[in-house]
């Protein structure tokens, strides 16, 4: 156990600072509407293979209680996991604070890190203080904020400062996002219905799913849950 530890500390990915963009950088990165979907797309499809040495339910070195989604993990009470150690698995992993590319999530799985860390309460109350770095994988802001190319994690309490609000549900295109401050954010994909009334959301966490992945999701239900549309400014057509 002390080996896989130090093994872990030597390749863990090291949590980011927060967003420190303002809605006036004349840096503020741009990005395609089709960039942007393609990079979600990506998040989607993406194919790795784990071992039991990604599994890991506990406190990690730094004090940080870790729980992966593996299958295995079925909290009573709680939603339970997904991927399976020694198969190919489909879709990147949630994890609290998580802003890998598929890429550096690969790298990390390779080198024994936990793959993914699901939400809850007692990490909503710490914020990054309870993000891990002996995990890996993505959560909902994290994919926003690589979707967008922005060089940090932004959270959902700073997204919006890079936006401009919309004026209707129905001045959404592809690539804008539908934010609830301080609790989650969805990546608009289109409308999946003629009258608008169920659209094409990419997001990472939502239970059931604690991965990246591409859903159907009622207008109105989202509608009543708080969410707000927004368009980031970097946002080109």
């Amino acid at each position: 156990m002390r080996r896989r530890f130090l093994l872990l500390s030597l390749a863990a990915t090291v949590a980011l600072p927060a967003c420190s963009l303002t809605p006036d950088d004349p840096a503020l990165p741009t990005v395609t509407r089709a960039q942007c979907l393609a990079t979600a797309e990506r998040y989607v499809s993406h194919r790795w293979q784990p071992t039991t040495a990604n599994v890991f339910h506990g406190t990690d070195p730094d004090g940080i209680r870790v729980d992966t989604p593996d299958a295995a993990w079925q909290p009573s009470g709680q939603v339970a996991g997904w991927w399976r150690p020694g198969t190919a698995n489909t879709g990147m992993p949630y994890q609290w604070g998580g802003f890998a590319t598929p890429e550096e999530f690969d790298r990390a799985i390779a080198a024994g890190l936990a793959a993914g860390d699901v939400y809850t309460t007692e990490k909503r109350r710490l914020l990054d203080a309870a993000v891990s770095r002996h995990a890996t994988g993505i959560d909902c802001s994290g994919l926003i904020s690589r979707c967008w190319n922005l060089p940090r994690s932004c959270s959902t309490r700073e997204l919006p400062s890079l936006c401009a609000p919309l004026a209707s549900w129905d001045d959404l295109l592809p690539g804008d996002i539908l934010n609830v401050h301080n609790a989650h954010v969805i990546l608009f994909a289109g409308w999946h219905d003629s009258n608008r009334t169920q659209l094409v959301a990419i997001e990472a966490g939502v239970p059931p799913h604690w991965l990246v992945v591409r859903r159907i999701v009622p207008r109105n239900r989202l509608a009543s849950q708080g969410f707000v549309p927004f368009r980031y400014r970097g946002m080109k057509p």
